[in-house]
């Protein structure tokens, strides 16, 4: 039965599927990319809200539920990502997007019919245990980009999934004003069944799905990460992923709160001001991942860690003592563009120092890395505020880029780079 399920399978993508390289690939996941983007985060204006709508049946308070339903589906993930990622070397980097975008789907239409905060919480937690589309996508477009312009692919899919997340919100927050908090979760079901037919019919996969190349028993999995993390500069990278994940969003539950303090005197512009500052931040992070990911393949990522993570160093200092909101803005947008610098660098040096061989269990333990940074951010950027007040969150994240940049100056190996030549053999789509 299994047999025929898979040949019926792979006779009706080879029906629909174009035949392309990896700019094709890489332009199929990008729209991919933009939908489910949008779809999941539809949900961060208004999910506290429905929280506190749904009520409790078991007496947990509405913060606490609050902060269950954001961090649970992380925590989740977490533990998850690094077995999806060595599933998607030994049945495919294609079915495994398909298995985020479909189980997605599936999570997100669940969540409109949930009655209690706590029905809600658990299923955020399924969701974290099937879902994880940035690193499926990241490994399959990893895999068929050529080396030298692994950095441009990295940069360009950061891009994708920010446009999702400016558009998102302010689209989940309009429909829930106007239709109630359950339609939003329908229409993400949509948006991410149509990601998955997407990927389904849009990318072509030569992958060959060798059992005795990639096992999946305990001792087998164990081995395989050791050999991974044992590779010179891996270890590293996934250190420095984690760091800058951190650092970024360190602020992010204090910055509205900032803001405010910064205006009080004209209350009635607070939310604009609010809005504005995460806009300026996300646009200058998404220009900076574009262009310094390519100047990453140009003349080495190494070398953008370091001057990004030191420029964004200096930056976040005097975000300290700003006196008011325009000196805030312009510099969290210089900021933000260094940090952009330290989107696509890690994900293109894993590539570089491990290969494409195993690009579904690197970026599965990526993922799972960027999943514990989300969620550690947040209580460690308030835990700073407590003791520091709320300026001191914008010290801590400087501390944390300087942090990076001693890290890939004194410890992170030299990458490689290697200039696209006539006639070099390009990688098929995978």
């Amino acid at each position: 039965m299994a047999r025929v399920l898979s040949a019926n399978y792979h006779s009706l993508t080879r029906a629909f599927a174009f035949p392309h390289g990896w700019k094709f690939t890489l332009s199929v996941i990008f729209f991919a990319q933009v939908l489910s983007a949008v779809g999941y985060s539809m949900m961060f204006p208004f999910l506290p809200l429905h929280i506190d709508t749904l009520g409790t049946s078991t007496g947990l308070s509405t913060e606490l539920a609050a902060g269950l339903v954001i961090s649970v589906q992380g925590l989740t993930m977490m533990v998850t990502a690094p077995f999806w990622g060595v599933a998607a070397d030994r049945f495919g980097r294609k079915k495994m997007i398909m298995r985020a975008m479909f189980g997605g789907a599936i999570t997100m239409a669940m969540m409109a019919f949930a009655q209690t905060a706590e029905q809600l919480i658990v299923i955020r937690a399924m969701q974290g245990l099937v879902t994880g589309t940035v690193s499926a996508n990241n490994a399959l477009v990893a895999a068929a980009t050529p080396r030298h312009r692994v950095g441009f692919a990295m940069g360009a899919l950061q891009l994708g999934l920010w446009a999702g997340v400016a558009i998102g919100p302010r689209m989940g927050g309009i429909i829930a004003d106007h239709f109630g908090y359950n339609i939003p979760y329908l229409l993400t079901g949509v948006l991410l069944a149509a990601s998955g037919l997407v990927v389904l019919f849009g990318v072509s996969e030569n992958f060959s799905d060798s059992k005795e190349s990639v096992k999946f028993d305990a001792m087998s999995l164990a081995r395989g990460w050791k050999d991974i993390l044992g590779t010179s500069g891996v270890g590293l990278a996934l250190i420095i992923r984690f760091l800058s994940g951190l650092a970024r969003t360190i602020i992010v539950p204090i910055a509205p709160l900032f803001v405010v303090s910064l205006i009080a005197r004209e209350s009635a512009t607070s939310n604009t001001y609010a809005g504005l500052f995460m806009a300026v931040s996300a646009a200058a992070s998404t220009i900076g991942a574009v262009y310094l990911g390519n100047l990453g393949d140009r003349i080495s990522h190494r070398k953008v860690l370091f001057y990004c993570s030191t420029a964004a160093a200096v930056f976040y200092v005097p975000q300290a003592l700003v006196a008011d909101v325009w000196q805030l803005l312009i510099l969290q947008a210089l900021a933000g563009f260094a940090a952009g610098g330290l989107v696509a660098a890690p994900s293109a040096l894993l590539s570089r120092y491990a290969g494409t061989e195993r690009a579904g269990a690197i970026y599965g333990l990526e993922n799972s890395v960027m999943s514990g940074s989300r969620a550690a951010a947040p209580l460690f950027g308030a835990t700073v505020a407590l003791m520091l007040g709320m300026r001191g969150t914008f010290l801590a994240s400087a501390v944390v880029f300087a942090l990076i940049a001693l890290i890939v100056w004194r410890l992170l190996p030299q990458d490689k780079v290697e200039p696209a030549r006539k006639g070099a053999p390009r990688a098929k789509a995978a």
